[in-house]
């Protein structure tokens, strides 16, 4: 008996260390930093020549985790700031109907219906959905087949649009929603999941594929499922069958993902290639960070070995921030394993990096 109190004594204290590696006011401190420099330089090029529209895809990841911070920031700056982007394009998603990449701000306008129940701002979202669902896409998934990113067969759309999918489901409460994405979201996945590995090509390019002898599983492709699979997850009822099914998935990259953390806390732009691409990439490790500590916080995720991984995790993230609040480190606009240095940041980062603070923020005992 007196074995056994002192190992749960030992695995209590062990439990607070954790905790004590990170203070909550320390999370909201370089969340608001870094949300607050992204804001004043939004309209920076970047990877392109030229600022990104408001509504495309990288501003969208940008805002998943700006709304997030909104809902801890104790300042309605930041959720104006959103509402602001969403009145000056009428609610409107992006310009392709089809096109996965283009739904991805519907996430946001999602928080925001969620805060003040305007109407307005999901009935474009609505009634484009509606559209898909009478008329859905009938190209197959290879990549040299016409229209072929008119569905999702690249691993990054599993962000950019089931999640809205399931907000719909959610906020509405009609399965019709949630049907369409499942039986969508299943196709992506025989097509790009590799069961050996349980981590996703990012498109068929890179199926049978090897870079230095190994498979090719680009780092924040990977990234964008995973997180992707959290908010997913956030929508459903725990025990249905839909649940279950996403609940799956995640699991098996959460064991994976483990493994394949660096030393030094970070995932390689190849998740099996530490060995060539040892450069940190933050806004692919930002939202693994974020993955597997919403899995902690829910109940999913146990033992102390997850939670050691995110502590190491947030601690290299937030030690690539500099001094006047840009997160460093990010890769470019890309599809597969490339170059990320410390004076290179993109929006996306950013949005990754505020949704992985808003999870650790919980961990710690935030408020």
């Amino acid at each position: 008996m007196k074995t056994f109190q002192l190992l749960l004594i030992s695995l209590l204290l062990g439990h607070l260390c954790f905790a004590q590696d990170i203070k909550p006011q320390e999370v909201r401190n370089i969340m608001k930093k870094v949300s607050d420099w992204q804001m004043d330089h939004i309209n920076d090029s970047y990877s392109n020549k030229k600022p990104h529209h408001p509504l495309h895809w990288t501003n969208a990841a940008l805002y998943v985790g700006m709304a997030k911070w909104a809902q801890m920031a104790n300042d309605d700056t930041y959720f104006n700031w959103l509402k602001g982007i969403g009145n000056q394009n009428n609610w409107q998603l992006h310009e392709r109907k089809y096109h996965a990449d283009d739904h991805a701000v519907g996430r946001m306008y999602a928080a925001l219906y969620r805060k003040y129940g305007e109407e307005e701002m999901l009935e474009p979202t609505i009634e484009q959905f509606g559209f898909l669902m009478h008329h859905p896409a009938n190209t197959k998934l290879n990549w040299g087949s016409p229209y072929h990113q008119d569905r999702w067969n690249w691993c990054d759309a599993l962000f950019m649009s089931p999640p809205v999918w399931a907000d719909l489901y959610n906020i509405t409460g009609e399965q019709k929603y949630l049907d369409f994405m499942l039986e969508e979201y299943k196709a992506t996945t025989e097509f790009l999941f590799d069961a050996e590995e349980h981590l996703y090509y990012r498109d068929e390019r890179f199926k049978g594929k090897l870079d230095q002898g190994t498979k090719i599983f680009w780092g924040r492709g990977n990234g964008w499922v995973y997180a992707g699979l959290a908010d997913i997850l956030s929508n459903l009822k725990p025990q249905t069958k839909e649940y279950e099914y996403f609940l799956d998935i995640y699991n098996k990259m959460s064991i994976k993902l483990l493994e394949l953390q660096t030393p030094e806390g970070h995932w390689a732009m190849s998740l099996l290639g530490q060995k060539f691409y040892p450069t940190p990439e933050t806004s692919g490790s930002s939202f693994f960070v974020y993955g597997l500590t919403w899995g902690i916080n829910n109940g999913i995720l146990k033992g102390t070995k997850y939670k050691k991984a995110v502590v190491k995790g947030w601690n290299a993230m937030a030690s690539y921030v500099n001094d006047k609040g840009m997160l460093g480190y990010v890769q470019p606009i890309g599809a597969e394993p490339g170059n990320a240095s410390p004076d290179k940041t993109e929006v996306y980062g950013t949005g990754a990096f505020l949704s992985a603070g808003s999870e650790i923020y919980k961990m710690v005992g935030g408020k």
